[in-house]
C-alpha cells in the first residue's frame, strides 16, 4: 500500500485557462522521501494540499495510507484522510492566540488518540526538545524569530507521528545557519519515524541534496519522476534547463 497515491488528477480555478494540475499520477512508498519541484506556479503547493485532503481534486483519486478520496468524498473521508499527515505550511500557519505547547498540542487533541493530558505534555516537550524550543511553551508565536516559527511548526507537523509528513517550502527566507537546522531536522525525523516525506521547494539544489526522488512539475504536467542524481542529464530539455538553472532553453 502507498502512503500516498494520485491517479490523473485534475485541478482547475476560475479565471485560469489551463488546469493547474492536468492528469497528474505520483505514488510515493512508506518510508520514501520525495522532493517535488518546478518554478512559481507549476502547481507544486496545490499538489501538497490534494495530497493532504485540504483541497479537492476536480477529478482523478487520491489515496492516503489507504484512504480513497475523490471529487465526490464526503467530509468524513476527508478527515481522516487528514489524519494520517502532517502538514508544514509554507507560511508556518501558527495559530496567533496560542502558545507554542497549545499550538503543538492541537493534532494530538484532534483526534490522535493521545488523550491523556500527561501524555500530550510529555509527547509536546519530547517533541520541543527535539527541534531545539524546550523552553518556549508559553512563549506565542509573535514573541518568535522566524526560524522558531518554522522549527515550531515542524513540530507541530510531526508530533502525532504521522505515517505522511508533507513540507510546503521548509527552507524559504530562511539564512543559511537555520536552513542546514530546518533540513536536519528533517533528516532526523525521516530516520526516527519512518513517515513518507514530500518536500516542495523553489530550491531545486536543496531539494536534489536531500531527497533520493526528484518530481518536476510544469504546466500542471508531470514532466520528471525519477532519481534526483539522474535529473541533470534528462532527455526533456524542460527538466534539463530548470534543473540546472540555465537561463538558455526551452523556457
Amino acid at each position: 500500500m502507498s502512503a500516498l497515491a494520485l491517479d490523473n488528477v485534475v485541478k482547475r480555478f476560475p479565471g485560469r485557462r489551463k488546469p493547474v494540475l492536468d492528469g497528474v499520477t505520483l505514488a510515493i512508498a512508506p518510508g520514501e522521501t520525495v522532493g517535488v519541484v518546478g518554478v512559481a506556479g507549476s502547481g507544486k503547493s496545490v499538489l501538497l494540499k490534494i495530497a493532504g485532503g485540504l483541497l479537492p481534486a476536480d477529478s482523478g483519486e487520491v489515496t492516503v495510507g489507504g484512504v480513497r478520496l475523490a471529487a465526490d468524498s464526503d467530509d468524513r473521508a476527508r478527515a481522516e484522510a487528514r489524519g494520517k499527515v502532517g502538514m508544514l505550511f509554507q507560511n508556518n500557519a501558527l495559530f496567533d492566540f496560542l502558545t507554542v505547547e497549545a499550538n503543538i498540542a492541537f493534532p494530538l487533541e484532534r483526534g490522535s488518540g493521545v488523550t491523556d493530558a500527561d501524555a500530550v505534555r510529555a509527547r509536546v516537550a519530547e517533541t520541543l526538545r527535539g527541534v531545539g524550543l524546550l523552553g518556549s511553551e508559553a512563549k506565542l508565536p509573535s514573541q518568535l524569530s522566524g526560524g522558531m516559527k518554522k522549527r515550531a511548526a515542524l513540530a507541530r507537523a510531526v508530533v502525532a507521528r504521522p505515517p505522511l509528513l508533507l513540507f510546503d517550502e521548509p527552507t524559504a527566507g530562511l539564512d543559511p545557519v537555520t536552513t542546514a537546522k530546518v533540513l536536519d531536522l528533517l533528516r532526523r525525523e525521516r530516520e526516527a519515524s519512518g513517515a513518507a516525506l514530500v518536500v516542495v521547494s523553489s530550491d531545486v539544489d536543496m531539494v536534489r541534496a536531500f531527497a533520493p526522488r526528484l518530481a518536476l512539475l510544469h504546466d500542471g504536467k508531470l514532466r520528471y519522476d525519477g532519481p534526483s542524481a539522474a535529473a541533470p542529464d534528462s532527455p526533456d530539455a524542460v527538466v534539463r534547463q530548470l534543473v540546472r538553472g540555465e537561463t538558455e532553453g526551452p523556457l
